[in-house]
């Protein structure tokens, strides 16, 4: 199989960004780079970059979003890990033949105009695992 390349970014469920901006800024020293709202998935993306890893604060813009379910039964924290992929189709197949059950059968779109794709925590362990392949020339 083929290995991933790095961890990507770490998302994080919050009910708030705003409430939580100040402890990732000035209590972590993060790098605040913006917000961004990615409609299909009913979040707006807080991101702050430590090093090479982003943090991303996922903060639902509709109850109806699956991070507003995550926050409903589990509460505010980590959300998912994201691994990046060179191929994420490939990858894809691989996982899949591998027996692992993924959430999304195919890639999607997601921030930072990634392709995306989860693998279902019950075949990795409890981690929501999210594979992401940046758009040529980002990382």
């Amino acid at each position: 199989m083929t290995p991933v390349k790095a961890v990507n970014h770490i998302g994080i469920a919050v009910r708030s960004i705003d409430a939580q901006k100040d402890y990732y800024q000035n209590v972590l020293g993060a790098v605040f780079e913006g917000v961004e709202h990615v409609a299909d998935q009913k979040v707006n993306v807080g991101f702050f970059r430590i090093g090479a890893v982003r943090l991303e604060l996922l903060e639902p813009s509709d109850p109806s979003s699956t991070v507003a379910a995550f926050i409903e039964k589990k509460g505010e924290g980590l959300h998912h890990v994201a691994f990046e992929v060179a191929d994420i189709a490939s990858r894809i197949d691989e996982i899949k033949q591998a027996g692992l059950r993924m959430i999304d059968e195919a890639p999607r779109a997601g921030a930072h105009h990634m392709q995306i794709a989860f693998v279902h925590p019950k075949s990795t362990f409890g981690v929501l695992t999210e594979l992401c392949e940046p758009a040529r020339g980002d990382s």
